[in-house]
């Protein structure tokens, strides 16, 4: 299968916040999740296709929540299923922090067309 055809989710996460490694991870498992129940609603094909693939995941940083709100913009915009986390703020941050953005599931190159230039986590 070529790139292109790739069925992929990107995971948008906060250089800036320095998040545990557990922290972080529940706060990418709370992005996957969301997603993958919107992706049911509105493209469940879509995301059928991705689950048959592999379930692809790349995760990403962006430097501060400023980005990613942009990005959530400009994604959401295009049509791309995404969503925006915001930390209930039980532990490392306060309430309302914006923490992670799941964008996707999505064909790789629509995707990239916005986060292709951030680094990997």
């Amino acid at each position: 299968m070529s790139r292109t055809n790739e069925i992929t989710m990107v995971i948008v996460t906060r250089k800036d916040l320095q998040l545990s490694k557990g922290k972080l991870a529940a706060q990418v498992g709370h992005a996957v999740m969301e997603c993958a129940l919107k992706a049911n609603r509105v493209i469940p094909k879509t995301l059928d296709r991705y689950r048959k693939e592999g379930a692809r995941k790349i995760v990403v940083t962006a430097k501060d929540a400023d980005e990613i709100k942009r990005l959530y913009g400009a994604i959401s915009s295009s049509g791309i299923v995404c969503h925006l986390v915001k930390d209930a703020g039980h532990t490392e941050i306060p309430p309302g922090t914006i923490t992670v953005l799941g964008v996707g599931p999505a064909l790789r190159d629509s995707i990239d067309a916005f986060t292709g230039d951030l680094q990997l986590v």
